[in-house]
This record gives structure tokens, C-alpha cells and sequence, in this order.
């Protein structure tokens, strides 16, 4: 019996609402004519009833029905223009809430959904990126090597056509013997290059460990500098006495503190001064090797760790990757580094985190 009488539902309310205003108006007009007055007083008053009992209804229709319809139909609005900040507020027990809290629910699934598309958007936008970097570095790389590589090849080819063209032993074994020192270089252009490559494109990952940058610092600079014999320069150090551990790839730093230190020998003057030091400074440990020698031109000073940079001026050839390495290994590590000129010289430097 009880749910017989639930208002449940809108047309339960409005059934109700009529059989309400029928009786009402029933009442009203017996009420009216059975009053005391004369007969145009009391269809007066039954008329004025009869308005009060319309505003009455028109009251109740608003509430119940007109006032949820435009709230759902603003929500609706709002969800076909994509915007769910705000859910319908809708309550009842009626099929308008039912209504309002399918729109909720369908709004919060768009809402999922879009998110999950846009992340996949934004996935396939940086997969497509990387597609592209990695077919930008392939073609660089082709062209990098095509460049680099006529030199020796040519070498190569002149030197065995002479081989071929030649009798004298002793010519066929100095040209055989540079043969065999440009295909080293090639091979150790190739060997930088990939690796070089390996680290740009992120395909090489950092093996990060602990140990001691003061012993590392001793033994690269004890290998290329002290137990070099063709070193024709005045080392000058300053490291730590006591232990300074850091956190990283032990491997990639020698490989950064070799090319800088092979750098610095390369470019220092004849009997000029080459300084290594290690300081302290707070939590950090910077590094910094100078070489006494012609500074590097102004306008240069950013261009040297771009790939190939070849100082014009210099009395070497090199194969212009080195500092390229260092930078790209620095910079994956967000570690500062740089170079600077002084008065009579160039300064290399780095730091990196101490820890304890």
C-alpha cells in the first residue's frame, strides 16, 4: 500500500497535483456559494479561489517539473560543449534524478575517457617526435660519416694504388703502415660517433655508482699526462688529500675527464703550464684543468662542444667529438660545465654533487 502513494515519479506527482487542484476547486465553490452574500460577491470570491489555486499550481509545476528540465538542459549543454567542471545538482527520486545522475555518471566516463585519449595523444605526439629525432639523427649520422670519412679514404685509396704501382720495400711498408693508422682512425671515428649517438638519442643509460673522484682524477691524469713520454709541458696539480665520494657513472666520468685532459695536452703551448685541480666548495666538487697556450676565440667559445667543431688555428687534427662527449654526458646529468679564456690560457671546468 505504501508505495501506491509514492511520489516517485513525475507523473504520480502530477496526477497527484490535479486530482489536488480538482478537489480544491470543488471545495472552493461550494465553500463560495454557500457563503452569505449576494450571488456576484460569491462568484467573485470563487474567482479569486480560483487564481490562487492556478498560481498554487503553477508554483508546484515549476518546482516539480520546469526547474529540473532546465537544470538538466543546462548540464546537457555544458557536456556537449565538453565541459565537466561542474555536475548537474539535481536531487530527487523521481525519474529527473535518475536523469541527472545518468548525466553525471555519462559525463564523468566522457571525462575518463577524454583523459585517456588525450594521454594517448600525447603519447603518440612524443612517440612520433622521437620517430622523428631518431630518423633526423640516422640522416646526421650518415652525414656526419660521409663527411668525415672521405679523408682517410682517400688516404687509403692513394696509398694503395701506390702500394700496387710500387716496388721499393721500404715505401710499401711505410704506406702500408698508413693504411693501417687511417683505418684505426676510422674505426675510432665510428666508435665515437656511435657512442656519441647512443647518448644524444638516450638509448645509452648511466651506470650510477659510488666511489672516490679524487682516486679516478689520479689515475686518468697519472695515465695520459705523467706516464705520457711525449709530454712537452709543466704539470701542476691540487687535489684533495682525504677521499671525495660522488654518485655517478664511474665509466662516463673517466671518459669525461680523459677527453678534457687530452684536450687541455693537446692545445697547451710547448713547455707551457697545464694545471689540474680538484677543490672542494660546500656540497660540490668542481673540477678544472687549465692549459697555458693561444685562447679560443670569443665568437668559438659556445661552438666548441657542437660535433666536429675543429679549431682552424690548431696544430692538430682531432676528430672534433670529444668535447661533444663531455658536454652530452655533463648535460645528462644537469652538471654545469663550461670553458673560459684567461689572460694567457684557457680554463676547462665542471662540478659535481659530493656525497657524503
Amino acid at each position: 500500500m505504501k508505495g501506491s502513494f509514492s511520489l516517485r515519479t513525475v507523473r504520480k506527482k502530477v496526477l497527484m497535483l490535479s486530482k489536488l487542484a480538482g478537489a480544491a476547486l470543488i471545495v472552493s465553490y461550494i465553500f463560495c456559494t454557500g457563503l452569505p452574500v449576494s450571488g456576484d460577491a460569491s462568484l467573485l470570491l470563487w474567482l479569486g479561489s480560483v487564481l490562487l489555486l492556478v498560481l498554487g499550481i503553477d508554483f508546484f509545476m515549476s518546482r516539480f517539473i520546469t526547474k529540473p528540465i532546465d537544470k538538466l538542459n543546462a548540464s546537457a549543454k555544458r557536456m556537449a560543449g565538453l565541459d565537466f567542471s561542474a555536475p548537474c545538482d539535481l536531487v530527487s527520486t523521481d525519474e529527473f534524478g535518475e536523469l541527472s545522475a545518468s548525466l553525471n555518471t555519462m559525463a564523468e566516463n566522457l571525462q575518463q575517457a577524454l583523459a585517456r585519449l588525450e594521454r594517448a595523444n600525447a603519447q603518440l605526439e612524443r612517440d612520433v617526435e622521437k620517430e622523428r629525432l631518431l630518423l633526423a639523427e640516422r640522416k646526421e649520422l650518415v652525414d656526419s660519416l660521409s663527411h668525415e670519412m672521405k679523408t682517410p679514404l682517400g688516404i687509403i685509396r692513394a696509398y694503395a694504388e701506390g702500394l700496387q704501382n710500387g716496388s721499393d720495400a721500404s715505401k710499401k711498408q711505410r704506406y702500408a703502415q698508413v693504411i693501417v693508422s687511417e683505418a684505426e682512425r676510422m674505426n675510432d671515428l665510428i666508435v665515437t660517433l656511435l657512442d656519441l649517438s647512443a647518448l644524444e638519442s638516450g638509448a645509452a643509460d648511466l651506470d650510477v655508482t659510488r666511489f672516490d673522484f679524487v682516486e679516478l682524477a689520479e689515475t686518468v691524469a697519472g695515465r695520459l699526462l705523467i706516464d705520457a713520454p711525449d709530454t712537452d709541458l709543466e704539470l701542476q696539480y691540487e687535489l684533495p688529500e682525504q677521499k671525495v665520494f660522488v654518485r655517478t657513472d664511474r665509466r662516463r666520468m673517466e671518459q669525461v675527464l680523459s677527453n678534457l685532459i687530452v684536450n687541455a695536452r693537446k692545445n697547451v703551448s710547448p713547455g707551457g703550464i697545464l694545471r689540474l685541480e680538484l677543490t672542494v666548495d660546500g656540497g660540490n666538487l668542481l673540477f678544472s684543468i687549465f692549459n697555458q697556450g693561444r685562447p679560443i676565440p670569443e665568437n668559438d667559445l659556445p661552438k666548441i662542444w657542437a660535433r666536429f667543431y675543429r679549431d682552424s688555428n690548431a696544430k692538430y687534427s682531432g676528430s672534433g667529438l670529444g668535447l661533444s662527449i663531455v658536454a652530452q654526458i655533463l648535460s645528462m646529468q644537469d652538471l654545469p660545465y663550461g670553458a673560459k679564456n684567461q689572460a694567457d690560457g684557457v680554463l676547462f671546468y665542471f662540478s659535481i654533487p659530493i656525497t657524503r
